[in-house]
């Protein structure tokens, strides 16, 4: 049987909500998704432990979002983070929430989100076809009738939803196929680009430091003289570069196409001015004034950048604690204090969190995620032109604008 009354394209976080939401309203839905399993991306997100949501206001939700926010608030009015924690702990999943309100299930699986996903479209009788590649869609009279897949199958419908997913990691079934049937049908895409992504630096000193994790330090990015992202946290260094909560979070911030104009400033002591910095550099040379300078930053320092800084702040290892001048003291603060680095590329959209970029919200209904081109094609998740921060902020958009679609096709 091909025929549904709804049939959904893309069975992961967006397309199983929508599939689960509008079946329990009586519909017969049929979800279709080209991978070997459902959920694929949801099941390795979080490094596996799947971060839900996050345990937030509308408001703070909002304040996460860069681009488009304005577009979900009608979504998260319908579906909120208090919604989203409801309909997993009423079907046994136990949660919890860790630091930045951040939502895990309490077994740290997100296999559990997954089966549980599973679980309720089957429990609703919700049709699902794997190896089911739509390549095609069907209008009829000016409406969306179906979608014919890659070896010539139509399957008819009332309404079709697009959930496939942005381009980032491609071997999940994110191939950009949602975007393509997109503008098939005249729709705007924004072009993709990489979000939440790692950074490669034109500088060297991160491969000296690779596998340092920095905590509670200070990243600013800025673009000529405009401050466009300034965070306090954790990040890392990579052999290509940086990446880690505050790099991934910056990234959200910059133009990928324009990557080189951007500047990274990290204060790694930002607890400290420059002046008590100093104050604390001079009580510890104070008591080591016949050791070499490499030793006497080890209590202040991580090993691996002691060398590095030692070098930005043009001294040599081997220098004597009394010898050091004030000037050159002074400096060491500003190498610790404003440690500069100059992204070079964004690694690969493939390594992406989530992808920038998708259908364009001007010619998609907020309050029901149906298209303002073809009626009866919808659109759920990170197809669409909005991303998160890191936090759960980026789940709970497909959670919610899959709710929103559900409600109503």
């Amino acid at each position: 049987m091909n025929d549904a009354e709804i049939i959904i394209v893309g069975g992961g976080a967006a397309g199983c909500f929508a599939a689960v939401t509008a079946a329990e309203r009586g519909r017969r839905v049929l979800v279709l998704d080209g991978n070997d399993r459902f959920c694929h991306k949801l099941s390795i997100t979080g490094k596996g432990r799947c971060n839900v949501t996050n345990d937030c206001t509308c408001d703070t939700l909002m304040q996460n979002i860069p681009r488009n926010p304005r577009f979900l608030y009608s979504a998260f009015s319908q579906c909120s983070p208090q919604d989203v924690m409801q309909f997993f702990e009423s079907r046994g999943v136990a949660l919890k929430t860790e630091r930045g309100r951040r939502v895990f299930p309490q077994s740290d699986k997100a296999a559990d989100i997954v089966n549980t996903l599973l679980a309720a479209m089957r429990n609703a009788g919700v049709q699902m076809k794997l190896h089911t590649r739509v390549t095609g869609l069907l209008t009829e009279n000016g409406v969306c009738a179906g979608v014919q897949t890659a070896d010539g199958t139509q399957y008819h419908a009332e309404s079709v939803l697009l959930a496939t997913g942005g381009m980032s990691y491609p071997r999940t079934g994110s191939r950009g196929d949602g975007l393509r049937l997109a503008e098939s049908v005249g729709h705007t895409v924004i072009p993709p680009q990489p979000s939440l992504i790692p950074l490669e630096t034109a500088e060297h000193d991160p491969q000296e430091m690779q596998g340092l994790s920095l905590k509670n330090v200070k990243l600013t990015v800025t673009r000529g003289k405009k401050n466009v992202f300034a965070e306090q946290g954790e990040m890392l260094f990579t052999h290509f570069g940086v990446s880690g909560p505050l790099v991934l979070s910056a990234s959200c911030m910059m133009d990928g196409t324009q990557i080189k104009e951007y500047l990274l400033t990290i204060d790694m002591k930002p607890a400290l001015s420059e002046e008590q910095l100093d104050a604390r550099i001079q009580r510890d040379f104070s008591v080591q004034l016949n050791r070499d300078l490499s030793n006497v930053l080890r209590g202040l320092l991580p090993a691996s950048m002691i060398p590095v800084m030692i070098r930005r702040a043009g001294l040599q290892p081997d220098m004597k604690i009394h010898s050091i001048t004030r000037e050159q003291r002074r400096q060491l603060c500003r190498s610790i204090k404003d440690f500069q680095l100059h992204p070079s590329a964004m690694r690969p959209i493939a390594e992406a969190i989530i992808t920038r970029g998708g259908v364009s919200v001007k010619e998609v209904s907020p309050n029901t995620m149906e298209s303002k081109k073809l009626p009866g094609l919808y659109f759920a998740g990170e197809l669409l032109d909005v991303d998160a921060f890191t936090g759960g902020y980026n789940l709970q958009i497909a959670f919610a604008t899959g709710f929103a679609a559900g409600q109503v096709m």
